[in-house]
């Protein structure tokens, strides 16, 4: 397992980011722009990837993979304040009813393609009765009951999604593999077999950090995209996806022509004080950083995000009156305006960060020519540093 998650580590620090290509954000970022900077934060992952050629439902070839986000890390059981937010709802995030109605969040985040929701969600909880863990909300008599959050995006276009490759033991280690620090991109996790804007999606992150008159707090997002057409894409605010339009083909990814009919998970997190309430409003500005990179959020693409915050740590107590704080609202811009900007360049990285991949039927999805961004960056001048 070491070698596994120094390899893993090497992976996240060897790859280039947007910020390495060029691109320029607003916005201060943390020292891991991963959304890992939210103090207790821990991400894990588990891909899967194996067989090539001829689809045999069953056999592969398989481009999948299962990504967890702790809250509290995965050695604390204890809730946060959270909220959901559905800007178009073709997708699944399971739990939500629980969510919207307590204003907790219990466990983690867990994230994978379209047809493994339900394996996920029995297998985190098998993994709570294993570890004798109790979640902090849902507890009677010494048992309990819970509502995993499990979130999806369809990876069909290369992934034997049919064959239901993700199986209980995948699940453990994405919990179980979870840390700080450095957070891998692109190909992994839930993220392994995704598209997004008609090139190689995935997994991306990024954090902002408020200055100390702003409260100092750090706001952290992570997204498993699959969503949008090439001809939508922006990044910088440049029509990048126009400028790449000559660049491989769709019909490789045996999709002549995709329309924004995709999905995207957001997830954002900080250690400001907010209420449930303020939560959701902050899973909202989601939408706004899924629009600076160009998505509409057709009617096919499923777009769900869901927000949490670290502060109030006892505020989930079984018994008397609980104390928590709030930022007040009209101190919450600044908060507003880190979710937008981390969920902007987190959907970034994870095209930076993704390779170009080869799936089921030999169907190939070519990454983001990391050359030809740079090149259209310059020419609008907008190239970082020229």
């Amino acid at each position: 397992m070491f070698a596994v998650l120094c390899a893993l580590t090497a992976l996240a620090q060897n790859k280039p980011r947007a910020r390495d290509l060029g691109v320029q954000f607003e916005g201060t970022p943390g020292a891991n722009n991963a959304i890992t900077d939210v103090a207790g934060v821990e991400v894990g992952h588990k891909t899967l990837i194996s067989g090539n050629g001829k689809l045999v439902v069953g056999s592969g070839p398989v481009r999948t993979g299962v990504t967890a986000v702790w809250p509290r890390g995965k050695q604390s059981g204890e809730p946060v304040f959270g909220g959901f937010f559905s800007q178009n709802g073709n997708g699944d995030m399971t739990g939500t009813h629980w969510l919207e109605e307590s204003g907790f969040l219990d466990g983690p985040v867990l994230i994978t393609n379209t047809h493994s929701v339900g394996v996920v969600r029995d297998a985190y909880l098998a993994w709570l009765v294993k570890n004798k863990r109790l979640p902090g909300t849902n507890v009677f008599n010494g048992s309990f009951y819970t509502y995993p959050i499990v979130a999806e995006t369809w990876d069909g276009a290369l992934n034997d999604i049919n064959g239901f490759h993700v199986k209980p033991d995948d699940v453990t280690a994405a919990l179980e593999s979870a840390a700080g620090g450095r957070v891998p991109e692109g190909n992994v996790g839930g993220g392994t077999g995704m598209v997004c804007y008609g090139f190689k999606g995935g997994i991306g992150t990024s954090s902002r950090k408020l200055t100390a008159s702003q409260g100092g707090y750090t706001v952290g997002a992570l997204v498993q995209c699959n969503c949008g057409s090439r001809r939508q894409l922006r990044i910088g605010g440049l029509p990048v996806g126009v400028e790449l339009s000559d660049n491989q083909p769709l019909a490789d990814a045996g999709q002549p022509y995709r329309e924004d009919t995709g999905s995207i998970i957001i997830v954002v997190a900080t250690d400001a004080p907010l209420l449930p309430h303020q939560v959701k409003r902050l899973a909202r500005r989601a939408t706004m950083g899924l629009a600076r990179t160009g998505s509409t959020s057709g009617n096919g693409s499923g777009d769900i995000f869901i927000a949490f915050s670290t502060a109030n740590p006892r505020a989930a107590a079984t018994q008397g009156p609980v104390s928590v704080t709030m930022m007040p609202n009209d101190s919450l811009n600044p908060v507003f305006d880190a979710a937008v900007q981390a969920t902007e360049e987190a959907i970034v990285n994870a095209m930076a960060g993704a390779e170009t991949m080869t799936g089921i039927d030999g169907h190939t999805v070519y990454a983001l020519p990391h050359d030809r961004l740079r090149d259209t960056l310059k020419k609008y001048g907008r190239l970082a540093g020229q």
